[in-house]
């Protein structure tokens, strides 16, 4: 045993081979040959810790038939009988074909595949962390080139086409059509170089799906037992009750009753028999039958309820852009301290305005202006006036921004979308009517890419005009720190400067939402008497 310990000790060191190899080839060589004597060249071994000098003499005593351990020399290395055993030449063996193991799968790749690419779910926007496939505008075999679109990805903001980065095939479709929750990062298709190739992806599956499908089902196994195990007490109730049955009822063919239990029973249309007597020797008096018609009383109005009509119900599935607005406000309540600011503006001179601009627009071939318009552009104006609330807060410091970039709310069959107009306050009235035209036509079509909703610094929303609301609060869009919520204008009666005591006039009461960790009650107080000085002197937005 001492020998065959030795050997075993020295078949491990043989782990190093390849390095072994690599410096000194030679020496392995005559190492391991028959004839080979003690000699400095052991000793040099020796120095490169690959053999214990004290078992230096032991070394000649390896024995294989073993050709080749990393392909630099194919000598038979005989086997001596110095120490008269078969194991070490079985042990031997064995340690060199997990060296050829080891080194034939690190020269492999990828289970023989062909050279190909994984594409992944892309992050589209700085909020995305799943996406659904929309659909594939490419099938598996389509050549695909730098540019052409591979598939519309629904994000959580709006629906963009995927392009493809290289030339080749598309091998595999991983996530067909409608598939949902994808992570970002997550494997979606498989493209290669070669034509040829494409069949060998036919039943080609990610590593991570196959790694993490073992894990599923080791989770799932403890499962079943748990539920074994709490169903386990279940029947002992059920087993009890029939046992109190029979006590209910008194042994034997008669039934002992006092008459006055008798004929209450009787008038009430009850058995005696489903009666439990609590008198002498289990007779029935009248105390239970009463017990009996009590309890039986209060049954009887649940039994006709218990069967209510069923609620006639459809579950909708969650939309990306329902999914990402939804956990997008709750952040932003849970997490921004709102405060709320109301103003009633007056409205009138804005109207005018309105109509001179609309009959120079008609005149001119150009579209029409809308109220919605010029309240972006008295918006824009109030933030290059206040621009404290042109701002967002992180946990450093203060971001106060320098472009004026007006998000506005849309609502859609899709969800709501908050298409941005960049640099509102420095644009003309008519390009902003177009361009909140265009923007507004595009999330209803479901096509807003990311450079036309991203890097807004504030937020209009406007129930007025549409729905008729007169006033609301609105959820702060996350990371901006104010929102201005339009309500509808209406017509009012107040005290005239003039000869008449009274006139009528139209307001509109707009509601600033804040977050008080940016914006003060007195700045939120001094950017509404702003908005308010360009609503009802509308003139000043065109200077």
């Amino acid at each position: 045993m001492t020998y065959a310990s030795r050997i075993i000790h020295h078949s491990k060191k043989l782990r190093n081979a390849p390095n072994l190899l690599r410096q000194e080839q030679a020496l392995l060589v005559r190492w391991f040959s028959h004839d080979v004597q003690p000699s400095s060249d052991i000793l040099k071994v020796h120095r490169h810790s690959y053999v214990p000098s004290e078992r230096a003499s032991g070394s000649r005593s390896f024995s294989s038939s073993t050709k080749s351990v990393s392909g630099t020399f194919t000598r038979d290395i005989p086997m001596t009988r110095k120490l008269g055993s078969s194991i070490s030449g079985s042990v031997f063996n064995k340690q060199l074909s997990c060296i050829q193991a080891q080194l034939s799968r690190g020269l492999s790749s990828d289970a023989g595949l062909p050279p190909h690419q994984e594409i992944g779910m892309p992050s589209l926007s700085p909020t995305m962390s799943e996406g659904n496939i929309a659909r594939w505008l490419k099938k598996e075999g389509d050549k695909v080139s730098p540019g052409e679109v591979l598939c519309e990805v629904e994000t959580d903001k709006a629906t963009v086409e995927m392009e493809c980065m290289e030339d080749g095939y598309l091998a595999k479709i991983l996530q067909p059509d409608g598939t949902q929750g994808i992570k970002v990062g997550e494997v979606i298709a498989i493209t290669v170089e070669e034509e040829d190739d494409i069949a060998k992806f036919k039943d080609y599956t990610p590593s991570a799906s196959g790694a993490s499908a073992p894990a599923a089902k080791e989770a799932s196994e403890p499962t079943p037992p748990k539920k074994e195990v709490v169903a386990e007490p279940v029947p002992e109730p059920k087993v009890s009750k029939p046992s109190a049955a029979p006590a209910a009822t008194p042994s034997g063919d008669r039934i002992f009753a006092s008459p006055l239990a008798r004929s209450l029973a009787e008038e009430h249309k009850v058995p005696l028999s489903s009666i439990k007597g609590t008198g002498p020797d289990g007779s029935i008096v009248k105390a239970d039958v009463e017990e009996y018609l009590a309890s039986h009383g209060k049954e009887a109005p649940k039994a006709k309820g218990a069967a209510p009509a069923a609620l006639d119900y459809t579950d909708i599935p969650h939309s990306q852009i329902r999914k990402i607005t939804a956990s997008r406000l709750l952040f932003s309540k849970q997490t921004i301290p709102h405060y709320y600011l109301t103003v009633d503006t007056c409205v009138d001179r804005l109207m005018d305005l309105r109509g001179q601009l609309n009959a120079l627009q008609e005149a001119s071939g150009g579209k029409r202006i809308s109220v919605n318009d010029l309240v972006i552009k008295a918006a824009a104006l109030a933030l290059q006036k206040v621009p404290q609330c042109n701002s967002s807060w992180t946990d450093d410091y203060i971001r106060q921004f320098h472009n004026v970039n007006i998000n506005v709310a849309v609502q859609t069959e899709n969800g709501l979308f908050v298409p941005v107009i960049r640099d509102a306050n420095k644009k003309g009235l008519s390009s902003i009517a177009e361009e909140v035209r265009q923007l507004a036509q595009k999330a209803k079509e479901n096509s807003l890419k990311p450079e036309d909703y991203e890097e807004g610094t504030f937020t209009v929303t406007n129930l007025g005009g549409p729905f008729g609301i007169k006033q609301f609060c609105a959820i702060i869009n996350p990371p901006q720190s104010g929102i201005l919520a339009v309500g509808s204008a209406e017509k009012r009666v107040v005290p005239s400067s003039g000869p008449e005591l009274y006139k009528f006039a139209s307001y509109m009461s707009v509601t600033l939402s804040c977050d008080h960790r940016v914006i003060d009650g007195a700045i939120g107080a001094e950017w509404l008497r702003a908005f308010k000085g360009y609503v009802e002197n509308p003139e000043s937005m065109l200077l």
